[in-house]
Parts: structure tokens; sequence; C-alpha cells
């Protein structure tokens, strides 16, 4: 072998594995454009032709995994959570590490969400009362939810740079996400005269969570 041959050796070798890394990472954004349609298409069905008393105006995402079928709300849980965490790695390997942190715990809420089953909440199943007692499955189910929620809520705020137009999106799809989501908190409360919509709110703030990291996916893909 000459030895002047070497170093172009090592510079394509080199170069491979930065191609291969690179192609990793597009894998892993490319998770961020599939997670959220997916999540939020199968809750729609789900909802839809769940019946036996459920109402998706006034009820939960996570009441679709009581009764029966419930296993499927437990996979999308589970799957969209998986995808997410995946997505949140691409999202750290493009640079972004506070935001790629973020995003993963959003998804490690979702697994949390599907692991643990919630507790009856506004009358569902049929004969439960409006507010159930905490079992530990409930409040392991809440308890991961809910930094998850917060966590997407912060990211949108941490990875609002960008020029003025993804900033403007940015700032007004966190401060709407937000508003949103405290109204869902106040529903399931039992605040009157938000009792009923309770879950429309819920699936508002998670279809404005959701179009966010797929437009976040977008926009880091476009500029790979």
């Amino acid at each position: 072998m000459n030895p002047r041959d070497a170093p172009n050796q090592g510079a394509v070798g080199s170069g491979g594995v930065a191609s291969r890394r690179s192609t990793s990472r597009l894998v892993l954004l490319r998770c961020g454009l599939v997670a959220g349609p997916l999540f939020v298409v199968t809750f729609l069905l789900e909802g839809a032709f769940k019946g036996s008393g459920y109402d998706a105006l006034r009820h939960p995402v996570s009441s679709l995994e009581l009764g029966s079928h419930g296993w499927i709300q437990v996979a999308n849980f589970l799957v969209a959570g998986v995808l997410t965490i995946a997505f949140a790695t691409g999202v750290w390997r493009s640079g972004h590490r506070s935001g790629g942190v973020l995003i993963g715990v959003w998804g490690a809420g979702l697994i949390g969400a599907g692991l643990f089953t919630t507790d009856p909440v506004n009358g569902f199943p049929l004969n439960t009362p409006d507010v159930a007692a905490y079992t530990t499955s409930g409040a392991l189910h809440d308890g991961s939810s809910l930094p998850g929620f917060l966590a997407l809520a912060v990211a949108q705020l941490v990875l609002c740079r960008g020029g003025w137009k993804w900033l403007t999106y940015s700032l007004l799809s966190a401060t709407a996400y937000v508003v949103c989501f405290g109204l869902t908190s106040s529903a399931f409360n039992q605040t009157a005269g938000l009792i009923a919509v309770g879950g429309l709110f819920q699936r508002i703030t998670v279809t404005i969570g959701w179009a966010y990291t797929v437009a976040l996916a977008i926009r880091l893909l476009r500029r790979s």
C-alpha cells in the first residue's frame, strides 16, 4: 500500500460516517412528521366510534383507554411516545439541545400515559361519578402527562428563534396552546360552564401542540 493513500482513505471513511449520521438524523426528524398526525387521526376515529356513553366533546382523549377496545388508545400513546422521542433525538442532533430535551419529555409523558390507565372522569365510563377517587394508576397517568404538556409549551418558546415568521407562529401557537390547556384543566376540574366541552378544548390543545411538532420537523428537514 502506498502510504500516501492512507490519508485519502481516512477522509473517505470519515465522510461515510458523517453521511450515515446525517441520514440517521433525517430519519429521526421524519418521525416528527408521523407521530402527531397518527395520534390525532387515531383518537378522532376512536372517539367517533367508541359508543358506551363516550362524548368526544365532554370526555378526555385518555378516557378512550377505558372500556371496550381501550387497548387501541393505549397503543396510540405508546407508539406516539416512541416516535416523539425519536424525533426529539433528531432535534437534539440538529443542535437544538434544550428543545430536544423538552420534546423528549413530551414523548416520555405520552408513554407514561399509555403505561398507566387514567381514572374515570365526567361520568365516563357510564355509572361512574364526575370526579372519581384517585387510584395509583390514575395518579401516575396524570403525573406523566402534566410534565409532558408543560414541556411542549416551553419547547415552543425555546425553539422560537429563526426569523420573524417562525417567531410569530411559535408565540401564537404557544399562547393558544396554554390558553386551551387552562380551559381543559378547568373543565376537568368541574368548572361550571366548561364541563360539557372539556374534551373539545383538550383536543384543540393536543392538535395545536402536534401541529407545532410537525411544523418544526418540516423546518428542520428543509434546513438539513
